[in-house]
Order: structure tokens, then C-alpha cells, then sequence
């Protein structure tokens, strides 16, 4: 004897279907809010603005030709090549958490010889985002990595 499928049979299948989509949309939704803080920019009317000066200065910094490499030692800290600028540049940088959850650390580096700098303190496994800036005669140089 077959058992005969009701309203009923459907009512319960489109409920449980629909409550699993919404469980779902529910979980995803709190997993992105509590791992994003949503900021790119703090206004972005403010940041349109400035884009052209933003073009303005990358072109100058492009023109100087200055470029550096990045390497993550074992040790934890932080060597950089620099190669095109000239000598007795500065180096400072900031690691950034790409998500936002740990507070920015500023990386003081030292020179290991001739454009080339080693960071005084090891930075915290995991995945970081590394601005670097060299400065030397009122000339900028900046860049942004990511290291991990």
C-alpha cells in the first residue's frame, strides 16, 4: 500500500527547505560582520577628492625609480632591499591585520649595510599588510604589501 503525498507533505518540505536557507544567510551574515569592520575609506565623498593628487604623487614616485624588496627571515623579522634610491635613505613601515582585529605595529628598521635595512623587532606570524616608506631630501616613497 503507497502512502499518498498531501499538503501537508509539502507544507513540511518548503519549511524545512526555507528554514535551512534562512539558518544559512543567518550564519553567513554573523561570520561577515564579526571578521570585517566594513571601512575602506572613512568617506569616501572625502577620498573622491583627493584621487587626482593621489595620481599626481604616485606618478612622482614612480619617476624617482626607487623600488624595494621585501623578505619575511625566519627569525620573524623583516629584511628590505632597496634598490635606486640614494644612499643614507630612510626606512619606516607599519604591519596592518588585513581584517582589522589587531591594532597596527609600527616596524623600526635598521641598516645591515648599504640599502639594506633589517626590522629591530620580529613581527607576529600570520598574514600582514606592510607599508613600507622611504624618505630621503624631502623626496616620498611609499608602498603597500602584503606579507605572510
Amino acid at each position: 500500500m503507497s502512502r499518498q503525498f498531501t499538503g501537508w507533505h509539502m507544507a513540511t518540505i518548503l519549511v524545512a527547505f526555507f528554514g535551512i536557507v534562512i539558518a544559512v544567510n543567518f550564519t553567513m551574515a554573523r561570520y561577515a560582520s564579526s571578521t570585517f569592520g566594513g571601512i575602506v575609506v572613512e568617506n569616501s565623498y572625502v577620498a573622491s577628492q583627493k584621487f587626482n593628487g593621489w595620481l599626481d604623487a604616485a606618478k612622482a614616485q614612480e619617476a624617482l625609480g626607487w623600488n624595494a624588496v621585501t623578505t619575511w627571515r625566519p627569525d620573524g623579522r623583516l629584511a628590505v632591499a632597496v634598490t635606486g634610491a640614494p644612499a643614507g635613505t630612510k626606512l619606516t613601515g607599519v604591519a596592518r591585520h588585513p581584517l582589522g582585529r589587531v591594532a597596527d605595529i609600527p616596524i623600526a628598521f635598521g641598516g645591515i649595510g648599504e640599502r639594506r635595512f633589517l626590522s629591530r623587532e620580529a613581527l607576529p606570524e600570520g598574514r600582514w599588510i606592510l607599508r613600507l616608506e622611504l624618505v630621503q631630501n624631502g623626496q616620498v616613497w611609499r608602498r603597500e604589501e602584503t606579507v605572510q
